[in-house]
């Protein structure tokens, strides 16, 4: 549970920094913790890979894009107080991916389970 904590203030950090524009969403998911088994990473990952895809959208329309942040805030909040995510978040996110698309550590294991998933297998 200890490293849950730890991995989750790290990505509230790394929420924060695309927030203030410090670090762009590429570089952020980039520098995710891998193969955590943690739901609430899962679902803030796949909050700031929307994040991302919706710029053309927060360009457009500042509430949403006001809207948004506030969420990616309250989601960088919970994270860095150690919490997880609600549980209506956490299953927003799994009924769109049934695993996560983070990518896995770098070595023999990470490989296999990254081309298990290319291949769609389980």
């Amino acid at each position: 549970m200890e490293d849950f904590k730890e991995n989750r203030a790290f990505v509230a950090v790394l929420i924060r920094k695309v927030l203030i524009g410090a670090l762009t969403v590429g570089e952020a998911v980039r520098n995710f913790p891998f193969d955590t088994g943690d739901k609430s990473l899962e679902a803030a990952y796949h909050a700031l890979v929307h994040y991302e895809a919706d710029e053309d959208l927060r360009r457009r329309d500042l509430m949403y894009r006001e809207e948004q942040d506030e969420y990616m805030e309250m989601i960088a909040y919970t994270l860095d107080k150690g919490d997880s995510l609600p549980d209506n978040i956490i299953r927003n996110y799994e009924k769109y991916y049934s695993e996560s698309s983070i990518p896995h550590k770098h070595d023999r294991k990470g490989a296999i389970r990254s081309f298990l998933r290319f291949l769609n297998v389980k």
